[in-house]
């Protein structure tokens, strides 16, 4: 199946589905769920995967599931949808407004759901016709936003056996219609670091008797992020950003503890594997500098997201197939994090931005606001991308490219 014809299968399905498929998703979107306690849109994404005859497996801990299309015989890809909600606040005023006080799908991860629905609908039609050459994996996985989710997918054997996997993420400043498409790291690695300094304490008149914690606080919170910025290769974008910092009660006594709050962003999967021990050398080199003990905690969040090169090909082909070479287009790097970038580390594959914005529409709405939404077209638009993307994997395995032709293509 080529062009026209893919094109044309799935006009015929999105004119049967696509209202159902929104109404999925307005239903998910008025009830929103947490990571790890999204029972309600795991029983109803179970439910529809089964009215078509199909097999899903809920996860073990009892959220999230999987589910097969396809033989065993041929290469197996998968397409992941993330099901939790945001602890927001919805502020807009529409019929599918969230019921769940303070809880909201600002992320857009009800269209995430609906779409890979909807892509698994459709492969199922073209598995039960003979036309899937392979195994399609559908992963719906919970607590993207905690995060761990994916984790807890690849405890459960979710991606065993996978050659690759694939992903749409909403994007609002890209128009409904166009994929927003990078070679190598498209989001960051995000990490929290807490440092807790303690020393004697003592008057502001005899700073000499004492360590100054302040100073030596102050002097952490500056230099360090000074220092990254000569030990590490500048292409990898490590930054530490400083979100809270706290010592004293008074202004004529030096504490005896303070503490600093920030967190760590990286493109660079290597220098994100690094960062942990650099961060501890340089830490213990200030703080000793002015004698007053440092205590690092070094929580890891999420590795960069690094797309694949022939991933994002495949990707790009299909795209061309079923909306046309307008539609793909280049991203930006983001320094947000994205569970997504677990799953890469263990296999090939390629996550890309879904525009969600309607053109000409002059507002502004971002994603984890209160005030987010989608032009719904995108849906379908979405739909047709994992689909034709799922099917030239498993038909022609892509083609093989370069990693500099890639990203000619792709980035320039």
């Amino acid at each position: 199946m080529r062009g026209r014809e893919l094109r044309g299968e799935l006009d015929a399905f999105l004119s049967a589905r696509e209202d159902e498929l929104i109404a999925f998703r307005r239903d998910l979107h008025a009830h929103p769920e947490l990571g790890f306690a999204e029972h309600r849109t795991t029983q109803r994404v179970m439910d529809r995967l089964i009215r078509a005859g199909l097999e899903p497996a809920r996860l073990p801990r009892g959220t999230g599931l999987i589910c097969d299309i396809g033989s065993g015989d041929g290469p197996t890809v998968a397409l992941r949808a993330d099901l939790d909600a945001l602890p927001l606040m919805d502020e807009k005023d529409v019929p599918y407004r969230s019921t769940v006080q303070g809880v909201c799908h600002a992320c857009g991860h009800d269209v995430h759901t609906t779409v890979v629905l909807g892509a698994g609908l459709f492969l199922a039609q073209q598995a039960e016709a003979g036309l899937l050459p392979g195994r399609v994996r559908l992963v719906f996985q919970p607590a993207e936003e905690v995060p761990g989710g994916a984790l807890r997918v690849m405890e459960a054997g979710g991606i065993s056996g996978v050659d690759r996997i694939f992903a749409l993420h909403c994007d609002p400043r890209l128009d409904v219609g166009h994929i927003g498409m990078r070679v190598g790291a498209i989001t960051a690695a995000c990490d929290k670091v807490t440092v807790r300094l303690s020393g004697p304490g003592g008057h502001t008149a005899r700073p000499h008797l004492t360590a100054d914690l302040v100073y030596a606080l102050a002097k952490i919170v500056t230099e360090l992020p000074a220092a990254l910025s000569r030990r590490v290769d500048p292409r990898s974008s490590l930054s530490l950003v400083w979100g809270r910092v706290q010592a004293g009660s008074v202004a004529n006594a030096i504490p005896d503890d303070g503490l600093a709050e920030g967190t760590v962003r990286c493109l660079d999967e290597q220098a994100w594997h690094d960062a942990p021990d650099l961060f501890k050398a340089l830490l213990e080199s200030v703080a000793s500098a002015y004698g007053v003990e440092a205590d690092l905690g070094y929580v890891r969040g999420v590795p960069p997201t690094i797309n694949e090169a022939t991933s994002v090909q495949m990707m790009r082909d299909a795209v061309e197939q079923v909306l046309g070479p307008e539609a793909a287009m280049p991203t930006p790097q983001s320094l947000g994090g994205e569970d997504f970038g677990w799953y890469l580390e263990s296999i090939p594959g390629a996550m890309a931005r879904l525009g969600t914005r309607t053109p000409g529409d002059p507002r502004e709405l971002d994603i984890h606001q209160g005030t987010f939404d989608v032009d719904e077209r995108c849906i379908a638009v979405g739909v047709r991308t994992l689909a034709a993307t799922a099917l030239t994997a498993l038909w022609e395995g892509g083609r093989p490219v370069g990693e500099e032709a890639a990203a000619e293509a792709v980035v320039a």
